[in-house]
Parts: C-alpha cells; sequence; structure tokens
C-alpha cells in the first residue's frame, strides 16, 4: 500500500515551457477510456504522464524527448535520484552564499556527468526566470536569472516519488525525435503531442527549447505523423496554440476543440491570462 501512495503523490519535477499542470483536469477529460501503450514524443515536465501513472501505476508508457539535457535529468532521477538530491544540495549552499554570481557561473558552465548535467539543469529551472528553458542556436542555455526570495533548489520528496514511479519497467524513456512513435506504437494506443507551440504573434515567438526550433515544417511533420498514427488505429491528441497554420495544418478528419490556459513563460503577469489552445484529437 506504501508504494501505491508513492505513486499517488509523484508529480512533475521540473517547470516546462507549456507544461500542463494547470490544465490538467481539463486535459483529462480528453483521456479515452481504455488505451493500450501511452506515448508522450514531447515530454517536457510530463504532467500528463504523472497524471496518468496516478491512475494506474502499470500503465506501459514511451516518454521521449529531443532535448537530451531533459532526458539525462529524467534517467537520472529514475537510476541515481540520491546522488542528483546530494548535488543539488551543494548548489543550494552555493547559491544562498551570493545568488546572482552562482547563477551565472552555473550558466556558463558545462558539466560532463550524468548527474552534475541533471543537477544543473535542476539548479537553473528552479532559479531562472519563470523556469523558462531556453537555448540558443548553439544550444547554450540562456535566461536570466529569476527574481526569488528562496527558490526550492532541492524538492526531495517530489524526487523520490517521481524516481519510484519511473523506474516501472513498463516506462521507457528516450531522446528521440517525435517521428519515432511511428515504430512501436500499435493500434489501440494512445499518443499526446505536446510540442513547442506555433507562435500565436509576432512578438509571442518560444519554440527553442532545444538548438533547433520547431517551425512550420515541423507542424506539418507532425501532422503527417499524427495521420499515419490515426490510419493504424491510435488515438491521438494534440495541444497547440489557437492560430490559423495549425487550423489549416489538420484537415476536417480531425475534431478541433478549444480550452482557455495561462501561458507562465510571458514576461508581463497580465498577458499570462486568457490564451486559448487548440485540442486536436481523431476520437
Amino acid at each position: 500500500m506504501a508504494h501505491q501512495q508513492a505513486y499517488q503523490i509523484a508529480a512533475p519535477f521540473v517547470k516546462w515551457a507549456g507544461g500542463k499542470r494547470q490544465i490538467i483536469s481539463e486535459l483529462r477529460a480528453h483521456i479515452p477510456d481504455s488505451f493500450g501503450t501511452y506515448y508522450e514524443p514531447f515530454v517536457g515536465g510530463g504532467a500528463m504522464a504523472f497524471s496518468i501513472l496516478a491512475d494506474n501505476a502499470r500503465t506501459p508508457c514511451s516518454l521521449s524527448d529531443l532535448n537530451s539535457d531533459l532526458i539525462i535529468t529524467y534517467v537520472t532521477v529514475r537510476d541515481r535520484v540520491e546522488e542528483l538530491i546530494s548535488s543539488l544540495r551543494v548548489h543550494e549552499r552555493n547559491y544562498a552564499q551570493d545568488p546572482r554570481a552562482y547563477y551565472y557561473a552555473t550558466r556558463a558552465s558545462a558539466p560532463r556527468t550524468q548527474v552534475a548535467k541533471a543537477a544543473r539543469l535542476l539548479f537553473l529551472n528552479k532559479t531562472c526566470f519563470n523556469g523558462l528553458y531556453r537555448v540558443n542556436s548553439n544550444g547554450q542555455f540562456n535566461v536570466p536569472m529569476g527574481r526569488y526570495t528562496n527558490p526550492n533548489i532541492v524538492n526531495a520528496d517530489a524526487l523520490r516519488s517521481a524516481s519510484r514511479i519511473l523506474r516501472s519497467r513498463r516506462i521507457s524513456i528516450k531522446c528521440a525525435d517525435f517521428t519515432a512513435v511511428l515504430r512501436t506504437a500499435r493500434r489501440g494506443d494512445f499518443v499526446y503531442f505536446d510540442p513547442p507551440y506555433q507562435p500565436a504573434s509576432r512578438t509571442a515567438s518560444f519554440t527553442s527549447y532545444t538548438s533547433m526550433d520547431f517551425g512550420a515544417q515541423d507542424l506539418a511533420r507532425l501532422a503527417e505523423t499524427c495521420n499515419k498514427l490515426s490510419e493504424r488505429g491510435c488515438y491521438v491528441l494534440v495541444s497547440n496554440s489557437d492560430t490559423r497554420n495549425v487550423h489549416a495544418t489538420f484537415d476536417a478528419d480531425w475534431s478541433v476543440g478549444r480550452l482557455r490556459a495561462k501561458r507562465a513563460i510571458n514576461s508581463v503577469g497580465s498577458s499570462r491570462n486568457g490564451h486559448s489552445e487548440l485540442l486536436i484529437q481523431n476520437y
């Protein structure tokens, strides 16, 4: 029973641009009643995955992302969580002595070990502006320091809970392009795509969570992948911004709905509310 309780409290351990934690209750209404394996090819913070696993810890899951640092962090949380917690405590102590200097020194660093890489990502995620992960064309993290009085750098309980759930043999974690789902997804599986959103305006462009933008050609590749999965008999759900090009990319065979969402990465607090997002599905 204690093991099951650990699954129930597991939740995202990293904040990610476009994360679904705040709207997970609305998204849950769109989960198929029954399905085989759950696929999330843009796992990000994994809010949907953790929610599904909270219902049934034995659900087979394939979690992937093209961001190698993020996937390294997931694997480290799964396999080496105590070492990771210890490394984060070192970051916490050093940050307390001189927050600004230590933040920018860590941002400029390039650790080589698995645990150090994961600890750096989580430290920066907890202390940077709005928890935004963004890299430049060279793959260098370039988000400025956030304004925090006492950031929660070491959330040991959350990390241990996530570690317990991710250790399931039914869960795979991979660094891969989203099209890799086509290799293994079968009829009756459920695939949820939450890619970097298409810009809703000229000033709202954020598609760089890897060193490569997710542009119009990638959106077209995504739609092609979705169509192939639909023809195969998979349940497919897609989140994206409410824009004309997203509408135009998916044909009339797809059901398109809207929900209201708060976007936490906007630099102007008043501009984070009231955004409309699309939910595109084939069931």
